[in-house]
């Protein structure tokens, strides 16, 4: 018995071997893969500039995007403004401006994609929310409504267009430490940053890493919902 035991920990172990060869074999070829297509990306850039809160605009970007590529595979609804205030402070246009860039233009480039992807079958929509629009924050009640909003815009469009293989998922970023933030008091965002479980902000490349992941056919039965990118902020 001893003696098949042996053999059998010695066959293992090959056996353990041979898969892990093949499975760094395989993560080689995928690095290359995309090493390659990174290249090709690097040549494909096609920048251009359009107003997200104008739905003539954003057609027109469509269009042109369209025209260079043939199709559009991925939306990525950034555009975003704070006014912050108090609400008993707040003018009509400061939540009116809000609402314009930060929520309508979700719905402008959304509807102006969607003649595309349904023809393709095939899309990933991905919205940028906010913990804010999780949780609301005092002094901000425009800029909470808006990303609160693309909640809710994010799961109707996901319902409606998950049949024609169309996905839409949102993202909610915490406390992203950016040029913005770095004019702020040392103090204050040392603050927050150990108020956050992970013990530091976020990254822009956090935010990007969770669009790869959305974006991707790693998220091929993932729509509808919400990614927090927050270091535990919200739990």
């Amino acid at each position: 018995g001893g003696h098949y035991r042996r053999l059998g920990c010695v066959a293992d172990q090959r056996n353990g071997a041979a898969d892990t060869a093949a499975v760094t074999a395989q993560l080689n070829r995928w690095w290359r893969a995309l090493h390659s297509l990174l290249k090709q990306l690097r040549s494909l850039r096609h920048v251009t500039r359009r107003r997200a809160g104008s739905l003539e605009q954003s057609e027109e970007l469509v269009k042109e995007v369209v025209e260079a590529f043939g199709t559009v595979d991925i939306l990525i609804n950034n555009a975003g403004i704070t006014r912050d205030t108090l609400l008993m402070r707040m003018s009509e246009e400061q939540w009116d401006d809000i609402m314009q860039v930060n929520l309508k233009s979700c719905f402008n480039l959304t509807k102006a994609v969607l003649r595309t992807m349904l023809k393709a079958r095939a899309g990933s929509i991905i919205n940028m929310s906010s913990v804010v629009g999780i949780q609301g924050n005092a002094g901000q009640a425009n800029y909470a409504a808006s990303k609160a909003g693309i909640l809710g815009f994010t799961k109707s469009v996901a319902l409606e267009l998950g049949s024609r293989n169309i996905r839409c998922n949102a993202i909610a970023p915490g406390f992203i430490e950016t040029e913005m933030t770095d004019a702020l008091d040392e103090a204050t965002v040392q603050g927050w940053r150990d108020a956050i479980p992970l013990k530091r902000g976020g990254k822009p490349e956090d935010v990007a890493d969770a669009c790869v992941f959305l974006a991707s056919d790693m998220s091929t039965y993932i729509t509808g919902q919400t990614l927090s990118v927050d270091g535990g902020m919200r739990m």
